[in-house]
Order: structure tokens, then C-alpha cells, then sequence
């Protein structure tokens, strides 16, 4: 039996006919930048998360980018983010001229670790940027006092989040700005590129708003040094199909992932933990195994798809050589790094296929 790692077949199967509608309505209008398809994913979208405001953009490292220059962040200035996460995440404090400054984070849940945090603090900080990785909330609360303590901003990246709950509020509305990803193997993805930047600060949004079409608020009137970035109607339009059915598709995906918590009991196999107050919407299903390489190899002859996020750390990666983190300073994400792997996780994917990763994963 053949499983993919990954696939959006069955939702793109569900919504065909309803998608194709939203892209010929784009197509007959002859309207495919900054017009109404946009606004209404917009307000629907801000809607959904719970905030005031949503922006969209790009991509989310632009959506990261775009908030750093809103909220003045830049050359000289520092940004506290997770060690263990994507690295567009270091990226977008870098392009906004500030300096990553990166954290360890917590071995169970691989999301940035709240004691480390204070020790990073600098005269320089000027934000704390958590990431949801994999799904999951990190700790928002014990992460927004430190923040507070410091007189520092908060910023979600929330690219793989989309729709969780952190005690009663979603992700995107636990800090000053958040940041979404809509890249297609997201839970609410696209069928290109795209991301947006949710906030509840009206001078916030509109200042992102303008740093992303072009630093304008009036065409041809432009305040700041800005981008082009921003969610095409097209991209948009199909996410409003999209959106309506991700609560729907994400409990099949919490559906499985309960599956693969009760039914794999290899004891080579370290299984993901949920931390208290958090919802996990499961955009991926990572295990930590000591042999990981083999562990890989061997679901591969079993024709079982498999990714590793991420091999290499950031610090450890070329283009942050000569960063302020050597090797053996993360100790808990340098590990992470040799030991991750995520199982197979998607909306759709069969009772028999779930049956067969957990057989194979047991046999191990």
C-alpha cells in the first residue's frame, strides 16, 4: 500500500466545482489585484481568527517582514524567536534589518521554551516572536508577561496554526500581530502563494496595509519605503471556498492524529505531546526516533511518505554563519534536528491507510 506524506486531492475532489466557480468569477470580472474578492477574504478570514483586521499578503514571510517595518523594527534592533522552526521565521527579522536572536526550545512540544526566554533579553530586544510549530500554541501567556515585563511586542507566526485555540482565543489574536501562511500543504492553503498579517490594531493594520502596496496609502502618495506584497484575487477568491470547510477538515486531521496517540506503541517511537490550554489542529505528526535515519528508510520500503522538519538548525545552516549561536549552544534543538520525522497526515486519508502506518510504525 502506497501513502503520501501529503495531499490535498480529496479537498480540492470536495470543492472542485465550488473552486472553479470562485476562479471564473475572478476571470470574468478582469479585476485580479486589490479588488473584492480580496476584501471579502479579508473580513471573513478576520472574522474566523477572531481579530479586527486582516491584511493579506504574499506570503508569510512577507507577512512577518510587514510587521517588523509596521511596528518600526529594524537596523540595530533584536528579535527573540524559536531555534527549532522553518527558517523564514530568522529570515524576515533579517530582511527587516533587525537580528534574530535565537532561543532553545521545550523537548515535548518543540515550541519555543518560556525559560530561556528572559536570558536573551538585550537592551536591543524589541519583540518575542513565538511560532505554533507543527500545530500546536506555544505559551502564550508565560511568553506575553515576559513581554510585558520588558515593554516588548509580541508577534505570532501562525503559518502553520490556522484555526487553533490557545485556552478560549485562536491563534492570531494572542499578541500584538500575527503572521499566516497560506502556502498549499497548509491547513488552509492556497494554490499558489499567499499570507496575511491579523491584528485588532487599527494604526497597526493600516500602516501594514500601506509597507505592502508599495508604502502607499494613495496611488501615487507613498509614505514609506514599501513592498509588493499582496493576495491576488485569484488566491483569494478560492480561499474563501477554502476557509468555509477547515474547521470541517481539521477535526479529520485531529481524528487520525488521535489514532496515531492511542494505537502506536512502539516504545522506540516518542509520540507528540498537548500541552495544557492548547488545541492542536495537527498540521504535522512528529515523532522523535533515536535511529531516525533508519526508522526513515525502512517506511520508505514500506512505501510510506515521510518529511523531517527541520534537518538542519538555523543557526547551523550557511546563511547564518558567524551568528551569534555556535554549535552545541541549542542543545535541545540540535537534537531535535537528528531525531524528528512526521507521519503521514492528511484530510481525506483512509481508516485502512491510518491502519497500515500504525502496523508498520509498531513493527518497527
Amino acid at each position: 500500500m502506497k501513502i503520501p506524506f501529503s495531499t490535498v486531492d480529496y479537498m480540492h475532489r470536495e470543492q472542485r466545482q465550488q473552486m472553479l466557480d470562485a476562479f471564473a468569477r475572478v476571470y470574468d470580472s478582469n479585476w485580479f489585484i486589490q479588488g473584492k474578492e480580496c476584501s471579502a477574504f479579508e473580513d471573513d478570514f478576520a472574522k474566523y481568527i477572531g481579530a479586527s483586521f486582516c491584511i493579506g499578503c504574499g506570503n508569510g514571510m512577507d507577512a512577518i517582514y510587514l510587521i517588523l517595518r509596521a511596528l518600526n523594527i529594524g537596523h540595530g534592533d533584536e528579535v527573540i524567536i524559536p531555534a527549532h522552526t522553518f527558517i523564514a521565521t530568522a529570515l524576515a527579522v533579517t530582511h527587516a534589518g533587525a537580528t534574530p536572536v535565537l532561543v532553545d526550545v521545550d523537548y515535548e512540544t518543540c515550541n519555543i521554551n518560556p525559560d530561556f526566554i528572559e536570558a536573551a533579553i538585550t537592551s536591543k530586544t524589541k519583540a518575542i516572536m513565538p511560532v505554533h510549530l507543527y500545530g500546536q500554541p506555544a505559551d502564550m501567556e508565560t511568553i506575553k508577561e515576559i513581554a510585558q515585563k520588558y515593554n516588548l511586542k509580541t508577534i505570532e507566526d501562525s503559518a502553520q496554526a490556522h484555526g487553533a485555540f490557545y485556552k478560549e482565543k485562536r491563534t492570531g489574536t494572542l499578541g500584538d500581530a500575527a503572521a499566516f501562511s497560506f502556502y498549499p500543504g497548509k491547513n488552509l492553503g492556497a494554490l499558489g502563494d499567499g499570507g496575511a498579517v491579523v491584528t485588532s490594531d487599527p494604526v497597526l493594520a493600516e500602516k501594514v496595509r500601506a509597507i505592502g502596496n508599495y508604502g502607499s496609502f494613495k496611488k501615487y502618495h507613498h509614505e514609506y519605503a514599501g513592498i509588493n506584497s499582496r493576495l491576488d484575487e485569484v488566491q483569494a477568491s478560492l480561499m474563501q471556498v477554502k476557509l468555509k470547510h477547515l474547521d470541517r477538515w481539521t477535526s479529520g486531521r485531529k481524528l487520525i492524529a488521535e489514532r496515531y496517540l492511542k494505537e502506536i506503541s512502539n516504545p522506540k517511537i516518542t509520540l507528540p505531546k498537548i500541552a495544557s490550554r492548547c488545541d492542536h489542529v495537527w498540521h504535522l505528526f512528529v515523532v522523535k526516533v533515536e535511529d531516525r535515519d533508519l526508522f526513515q528508510k525502512y517506511l520508505a520500503e514500506q512505501e510510506i511518505g515521510t518529511l523531517i522538519h527541520y534537518p538542519i538548525p538555523i543557526h547551523l545552516q550557511k546563511a547564518y554563519t558567524g551568528c551569534a549561536h555556535p554549535r552545541g549552544s541549542l542543545p535541545v534543538t540540535e537534537k531535535l534536528a537528528t531525531q524528528i520525522i512526521s507521519l503521514p497526515i492528511y484530510y481525506g486519508m483512509e481508516s485502512e491507510k491510518v491502519d497500515y502506518v500504525i502496523e508498520k510504525v509498531n513493527r518497527y
